[in-house]
């Protein structure tokens, strides 16, 4: 599903008995559009790729597809949804056939775009309640600008006027929080384990050096005995040789 939640424009439109509409008013709340097969500044790919205005794609839309079970006099209703690949078109109408829709993208909740079609037909009607059955095409919308403007403005951030929005923004944020801090852990957790290698591989180094020193000593060791008596030896025969010879003579002489 996308993400798109960008309210796009608002329009007030008639329905006649014969089916045909009149577009009473419009205003387009956004700059540019995403378009489907043409430039973002083109109006006339502006609702998914047709060669109109979306004045005109909001108007065949509602003409194919009215308002069903028009609400009560003086209420808006009969809500339907009508979506594009990249847009969707929300409206309802009143049991007089003033008709209120809104275009926004396919990530804009319909119940919010709903809440501010039945806010904005109280401040239309309060308006210009008293033209919308003989206004000419287009003729209002000089005077529905402003609050449709002021409409759209509301709504644009969703955080204000819807509070599931507001909350799913909240957990977005402590869930990319605790992502963030899990990463961090698993990063240190990985230097952790590689601190660890490092320490068994210096443990079993030192462990090899200790036992090669002890080898080492046990050997310097026996060769020193070995030397020793060597040497013992030696000054041993050299001894016997120089006192044989001593001793012989004196027991000669006896």
């Amino acid at each position: 599903m996308s993400n798109d939640q960008k309210l796009r424009c608002a329009l007030a439109l008639r329905i006649e008995s014969s089916g045909s509409t009149v577009m009473l008013a419009k205003y387009d709340h956004a700059s540019q559009y995403e378009s489907h097969g043409g430039s973002s500044a083109d109006e006339t790919t502006l609702y998914g790729g047709r060669d109109k205005s979306y004045a005109d794609a909001v108007a065949a839309v509602v003409s194919n597809d009215p308002p069903g079970g028009l609400a009560e006099s003086g209420t808006l209703g009969g809500f339907k949804v009508v979506q594009s690949d990249q847009h969707q078109v929300v409206y309802g109408a009143d049991s007089d056939g003033i008709c209120l829709a809104v275009i926004t993208g396919l990530g804009y909740p319909s119940r919010v775009a709903i809440q501010m079609l039945q806010e904005l037909y109280s401040t239309f009607m309060s308006k210009v309640g008293g033209e919308v059955t003989t206004a000419p095409e287009n003729g209002l919308s000089r005077k529905a600008k402003t609050l449709m403007a002021d409409a759209c403005k509301k709504y644009d951030d969703l955080n204000k006027v819807d509070k599931a929005a507001s909350l799913v923004n909240k957990v977005d944020v402590v869930k990319t929080q605790m992502q963030s801090n899990i990463s961090d852990m698993l990063k240190n957790t990985e230097k952790a384990e590689d601190l660890a290698e490092k320490s068994d591989q210096l443990n079993e180094q030192a462990s090899v050096f200790k036992k090669k020193s002890t080898d080492l000593r046990k050997q310097m060791a026996w060769k020193n005995l070995k030397m020793t008596l060597l040497l013992g030896g030696l000054v041993l025969i050299i001894l016997i040789v120089i006192l044989a010879p001593l001793i012989k003579r004196a027991r000669n002489k006896d």
